[in-house]
């Protein structure tokens, strides 16, 4: 199967198949309204400004597995996403991503781009720490650690890279320019 086997539901309970975005590049990112990476949903509209029109595509799933950080119902998920970051990109249902009820989208993108760590740095290292005293084993399988993991897949459905959600919007920026 390829990404564009999956589909996901958006907000209004409809089924959005990603053979919808065949020729786009688009990021799939896992995100929540009150964690401490929330801010990144302003970096990530700057990019969706800057490359929606040459063929970018953002793909939000909000999850709440993470601390319970993304407690409310889509409207309210929606709301505060648009009050506050002015998001512009479409938001999908919210959903798990890792577990039994997983969605089958994130089986396949954590098969191909499993975990590779966290980076440097000092954010790298409060994660890590974080993550032993829940997982021990966390180095060692492909879940997703935390709210804003990003995958990147290219315009032929290749998942081309995944970063984590302490990496630098910088970086995630400079992977999606090279895809344009």
């Amino acid at each position: 199967m390829s990404f564009y086997d999956y589909s996901v539901t958006n907000t209004k309970n409809e089924e959005i198949s990603m053979r919808d975005y065949e020729g786009k590049v688009v990021m799939v990112v896992n995100t929540a309204t009150g964690c401490g990476f929330t801010p990144q949903y302003e970096d990530i509209e700057k990019i969706y400004e800057e490359f929606h029109d040459q063929g970018f595509e953002v793909i939000d799933i909000p999850c709440n597995q993470f601390a319970g950080q993304t407690p409310g119902t889509d409207e309210e998920i929606h709301e505060f996403c648009t009050l506050k970051y002015n998001t512009q990109f479409p938001q999908m249902k919210k959903s798990d991503v890792n577990g039994d009820s997983q969605l089958p989208l994130y089986t396949y993108l954590k098969s191909q781009k499993g975990f590779e760590g966290f980076g440097k740095g000092a954010k790298a290292l409060a994660m890590s720490a974080m993550l032993k005293a829940i997982d021990k084993n966390y180095k060692n399988n492909p879940d997703i650690k935390w709210n804003f993991t990003k995958f990147i897949i290219d315009r032929s459905g290749n998942v081309v890279a995944r970063f984590e959600p302490n990496n630098d919007m910088k970086a995630v920026r400079d992977c999606i320019a090279s895809l344009i």
